[in-house]
């Protein structure tokens, strides 16, 4: 097991990149604030080495470290998540917010299981779902009902 494995048991790291995250800008706020690699890494619970890949594009920091990372840098997470409004699925919406699936199921009273389907576009929002979730979010019901469509209809091949 890496030491990242042994300081996020709990698996807080993406398996995947995640949908416009943007490494060069993560980099720009760290050195424009100042902010070592090492003095992030300590903030967020990971080695130096974990930031270094975030700013490659090697690997995307989960939503909750990325959270983290925002808050250390006084940044919102809308200024490394570069996802414009048009084109955002139910997930860009809660990673936007900081939001794990599991904290945005548990908020609104939903399995993460329904928050899944919801953000993939498998299952159509059902209102009283949409308006907890867009209340959640920040966000009016017909724009959640909007992303959720877009997740249903995107191609085969890309990712919600």
């Amino acid at each position: 097991m890496s030491s990242d494995e042994d300081k996020n048991p709990g698996g807080l790291m993406s398996r995947r990149m995640m949908r416009g995250f943007s490494p060069a800008a993560l980099k720009k706020a760290r050195e424009a604030r100042k902010v070592g690699r090492a003095a992030l890494a300590r903030s967020a619970g990971v080695s130096s080495s974990t930031v270094r890949r975030w700013e490659n594009g090697q690997v995307s920091p989960g939503v909750d470290l990325l959270a983290q990372v925002a808050v250390v840098l006084g940044i919102e997470i809308s200024d490394v998540v570069l996802v414009p409004v048009d084109t955002r699925y139910p997930g860009d919406w809660r990673v936007l917010k900081g939001l794990t699936q599991m904290q945005l199921a548990a908020a609104v009273g939903v399995t993460t299981e329904v928050i899944g389907a919801i953000e993939r576009g498998e299952r159509v929002v059902p209102y009283v779902i949409a308006a907890k979730l867009a209340k959640k979010l920040g966000i009016s019901v017909e724009e959640l009902v909007a992303a959720n469509r877009r997740a249903h209809d995107r191609g085969l091949d890309e990712p919600a």
